[in-house]
């Protein structure tokens, strides 16, 4: 039998020494075991424990007090998996991410060691909690008690924080990463944030953007263009940008024109595919903008353009609500499925939806499953296995540097010739329209670099494989454009803020929302 307040101190050390691998390892990083440091990383064990004590203690009252120590260790021994194995940081928009997962990108993650993690961490903790009796007390002597503790908690934060002031001093200020990977203070904190923005959003009316949008008179040829939105495709494995390997055999034969200088207006797709279709860009898009504001889908609707999206990744995250939506994640809608749906079938049936839409121009938006990982071995069909060995497993710790490269460069290789075939869909329509294709990546991934894995870290401190995107553009022969002068601008520095303004330029619409000088295809220096 022990009382509430001997049971959250339990808790409170369990998960300090337990469940915080990543936060000491990065923590040895920057103060090295030495004699000199041993008496600082000791007093970080007291302080998180100390912070765990306080959190816990503001919340696990009487009844809910076991239920809610359940829960936080539950997911907790995921969070410590995550962030153990693939080294990410559980912020807000991470949380963002899990709450926009579909099941088959939760399934993908799965792995033997999660197991592992979940039942180690996560049950037989919440087993000893369950049969734990705890100690009956009236509420007034169970208050007194509860505010002890956290003054004693208080008094043993300050003290380790005055005693090692100008270590702290330089940790707080210098080294905020490490604090990102405190389990659970920092992901419940941003869960915290992630539910706020949520609950202050909802409800709230749509503002219109771009009413005045309209096509000129003056242009009487009628536009057919392909926006595709890559998925978690890095730059520099494009061997159009200068990869040693050819991951582009089929678009090196096309007139394309490759920007290798790109970055992404985040790190995951469910802040860079709002962002990418909103008029405020990078520096100030939230995500209560992307809600509560219309974006370039409603401003081509405003000009009488028809607009589809066809979508083989989870969805849209909310930029495709007032157009007409398509899901090709399942064999019913998409005819091109094997061991899952290929984005090769988005492109089915879409020739008949061109004969169909008899007037006006029309933009189809194509969103790949592209190179999500990390089973990435599941991202293209057995016959684009150029590169072998490959990771074939979602525990990319399990498998070396050069078989993941290898998996993920053969997704790549798909995308080459998934983007061919929208090429070629264009070309057959060029005797009755002006064609494009823009193409652009959500976000980049990390792939083993520095220790880190996959994509969605805080864009302030993102490595730049996580942020510098491939983004290509292709013109069919009746589309007027100044080839020469554009391929001199490739290497220019842009971002996903000029995607908005160069769809806009590329059907030639007229509004006040328009910006040509982020106009990729139609700017003046």
């Amino acid at each position: 039998m022990m009382s509430n307040n001997r049971l959250i101190l339990a808790a409170a050390l369990l998960l300090a020494a337990l469940f915080n691998f990543s936060f000491f390892r990065h923590a040895v990083e920057v103060y090295p075991l030495s004699a000199g440091n041993l008496a600082f990383l000791a007093s970080l064990f007291i302080l998180l424990t100390a912070c765990h004590v306080l959190l816990l203690s503001m919340v696990a009252w009487r009844f809910v007090a076991r239920p809610l120590l359940i829960t936080v260790f539950l997911v907790s021994s995921l969070a410590a998996y995550f962030m153990d194995t693939y080294n990410v940081i559980i912020d807000d928009g991470m949380i963002r991410n899990i709450a926009k997962t579909d099941v088959g990108e939760a399934v993908d993650l799965y792995s033997p060691m999660l197991v592992v993690y979940f039942v180690l961490l996560g049950v037989l903790p919440s087993v000893l909690i369950y049969r734990v009796t705890v100690k009956t007390e009236s509420l007034a002597t169970a208050l007194v008690s509860r505010l002890k503790i956290m003054a004693v908690a208080l008094v043993v934060l300050a003290a380790v924080v005055l005693l090692f002031g100008k270590t702290y001093a330089s940790f707080f200020r210098e080294h905020k990463t490490v604090r990102f990977y405190a389990n659970p203070t920092y992901y419940i904190y941003s869960a915290a944030e992630y539910i706020s923005d949520t609950f202050r959003d909802t409800g709230k009316a749509v503002a219109p953007l771009g009413t005045d949008a309209r096509i000129p008179p003056t242009d009487q040829d009628r536009e057919l263009i392909v926006l595709v939105v890559g998925e978690t495709a890095r730059a520099d494995r494009f061997s159009l940008n200068g990869y040693a390997r050819e991951t582009n055999p089929l678009l090196k034969k096309e007139d394309v024109f490759s920007f290798t200088n790109v970055h992404s207006c985040g790190t995951s797709t469910a802040v860079s595919v709002p962002c990418m279709f909103s008029v405020f860009g990078h520096g100030r898009f939230t995500s209560t903008n992307a809600i509560t504001n219309e974006n370039l889908l409603d401003v081509l609707s405003h000009a009488g353009i028809n607009v589809l999206w066809r979508d083989n990744n989870s969805d849209s995250k909310g930029v495709a609500l007032r157009v007409p939506y398509e899901s090709f994640k399942q064999d019913n809608s998409n005819t091109v499925c094997d061991t899952e749906c290929r984005d090769e079938g988005m492109l089915v049936g879409l020739q008949e939806y061109v004969d169909k839409t008899t007037r006006g121009d029309i933009v189809i938006v194509l969103h790949q499953m592209g190179n999500h990982g990390p089973a990435y071995y599941k991202r293209y069909p057995q016959e684009f296995e150029k590169f072998t060995p490959v990771c074939a497993s979602s525990e990319l710790d399990r498998c070396s540097v050069e078989e993941i490269g290898n998996a993920y460069d053969n997704a790549i290789l798909y995308t080459d010739y998934f983007l061919s075939r929208v090429i070629a869909f264009l070309k057959q329509n060029d005797a009755g329209f002006e064609t494009a294709m823009v193409y652009v990546s959500d976000h980049g991934e990390s792939l083993g670099e520095n220790g880190l894995y996959l994509h969605g870290m805080p864009y302030m401190i993102a490595p730049r494989e996580q942020t510098h995107v491939p983004a290509i553009l292709w013109f069919g022969k009746n589309y007027h454009v100044d080839r020469e002068e554009l391929r001199r601008h490739t290497s220019h520095s842009y971002s996903h803020d000029n995607i908005f303004h160069t769809m806009l330029g590329l059907v030639e619409i007229q509004s006040e929302v328009y910006r040509p000088e982020l106009d990729l295809v139609h700017h003046e220096d």
